[in-house]
């Protein structure tokens, strides 16, 4: 940590953990690829690296620590692979100015608040094998104008969407069998909308609280 001139980092395939605050304060560090073998992003292990501007979070990671990416103010693009992630901290991308997110295809499920008040993020990709979207998961990404929701989902976290206060439109696809509480609350511009969940059996309290919906198709546009 604080090796402030540090550009690059090489992590072989041996390691299986990224320590407590491992990489902390590395302010010149630019780039940095995390390999398959780890397992473990520990607490604070890139907190500060402002000079950071991408990262792929792999498949093999199970557990991310508080504030692990808290300060990478230049942190604009990720990929994230990390299907088996059990631990994820809910500040791990506090003060991140994600804008681009791409969301790979060997993830199934979105973990709860995994990427909530990334209140910088205007792009989105989910892959098909995505099935289902966390609790919290989007919430208060207020720069967010755009996503497409792919037709593998079956299930919409509760709150998942809400506070996404620049989204103008959405569908919710056929595939669709549970959309939670509050799941779009406080989504401010959201007035359009295509519902093709034909098949959705939960429709949870208030899903659509505060949302000033001008414009409703069912079915197919």
């Amino acid at each position: 940590s604080s090796c402030s001139s540090l550009t690059s980092v090489t992590i072989p395939e041996s390691i299986t953990e990224i320590g407590r605050s491992a990489f902390e304060n590395c302010s010149s560090l630019t780039e940095i690829t995390i390999p398959e073998s780890v397992t473990e992003i520990g607490r604070s292990a890139f907190r500060n690296c402002s000079s950071l501007t991408s990262i792929t979070i792999p498949e093999s990671v199970t557990s991310i620590g508080l504030f692990a990416f808290r300060g990478c103010s230049s942190l604009t693009e990720m990929i994230y692979n990390a299907e088996k992630c059990e631990t994820l901290d809910y500040n791990w991308l506090e003060n991140v100015a994600l804008q681009k997110l791409t969301i790979g295809t060997t993830v199934k499920s979105i973990p709860n608040s995994a990427f909530s008040s990334c209140s910088s993020l205007t792009s989105i990709t989910i892959a098909r094998s995505v099935t289902a979207i966390g609790d919290y998961a989007f919430s208060g990404c207020s720069s967010l104008k755009s996503i497409t929701i792919p037709e593998s989902v079956t299930e919409i976290g509760r709150y998942a969407f809400s506070g996404c206060s620049d989204l103008t439109s959405i569908t919710i696809p056929e595939s669709v069998t549970s959309i939670g509480n509050y799941a779009f609350e406080k989504c401010s511009s959201l007035t359009e909308m295509i519902y093709n969940a034909e098949n959705c059996k939960t429709l949870g309290t208030n899903w659509l609280r505060d949302v000033p919906l001008q414009k409703l198709t069912i079915g197919p546009a």
